[in-house]
């Protein structure tokens, strides 16, 4: 009885290990568009080239080359379009219609920029699952878009003019209300407004006008639109 017992246990155990292995192992989401080069890394894995309707992971790292576009659409609805000489990492992503309390979403922006525009993923459940992380601020989405370049060590060939750029990090809001917050303090950036955060210890500023980031060239990006609950940069 008992051995029937540790039997059938055991096998409980390999059953829930498929099914959470399959979890993990679930696409984050679809590559729509491309425009020159896309690659992807895996965790402790090799680069490989993806094309239109490959499938991005949790822990990707997407990288795009001079004079690439590529645009990602997420299960969740949301998408984001990366400009070229950009790399960002897919940190997290759990997303199920069913358990909206699971929601997350946690990209890294290494270098460059890229345009975000929101789904399910923070306008439902815990409104603080997405994220996009920078190396000056945390910024918290909800229900908008916006555009965002890190530029703390440059970033030439992003845009047209971003090799004019200041070193920091910018942001751009289209729809919603973001809160550019480090360590100085805070900062409210409201739609058409410009943010700057020159490092993690300067008070995050609103400039006066499009510093020249060249916003508007992108191939297929979404159009900015949808509801524009708050935003919040952390």
């Amino acid at each position: 009885m008992a051995v029937g017992r540790s039997l059938l246990n055991r096998a409980a155990f390999v059953v829930f290990g498929a099914i959470s292995s399959a979890a993990f192992a679930a696409g984050a989401g679809t590559v729509t568009h491309v425009s020159g080069s896309l690659s992807a890394q895996a965790p402790g894995g090799s680069a490989r080239i993806l094309s239109q309707k490959s499938e991005v992971n949790p822990g990707d790292i997407l990288t795009t080359e001079r004079d690439s576009y590529a645009q990602i659409n997420f299960t969740d609805g949301s998408s984001i379009t990366l400009r070229p000489n950009s790399s960002v990492r897919v940190e997290a992503y759990s997303f199920s219609k069913d358990r909206p309390q699971e929601d997350n979403m946690f990209l890294r922006l290494v270098k460059g920029g890229l345009r975000t525009v929101t789904g399910l993923v923070g306008r439902r459940g815990n409104q603080d699952a997405y994220r996009i992380n920078t190396r000056q601020a945390t910024i918290g989405i909800r229900g908008s878009s916006g555009d965002t370049l890190e530029c703390s060590e440059g970033c030439p060939g992003v845009t047209p003019t971003s090799d004019k750029l200041p070193p920091g990090v910018y942001h751009a809001t289209h729809t919603g209300i973001y809160i550019a917050q480090n360590e100085a303090g805070s900062a409210l950036i409201n739609p058409g407004q410009f943010g700057y955060i020159k490092d993690a210890k300067t008070l995050p500023s609103i400039l006066p006008k499009d510093p020249g980031l060249s916003l508007g060239q992108l191939p297929f990006a979404l159009p900015p639109g949808g509801p524009s609950p708050e935003c919040i940069v952390r």
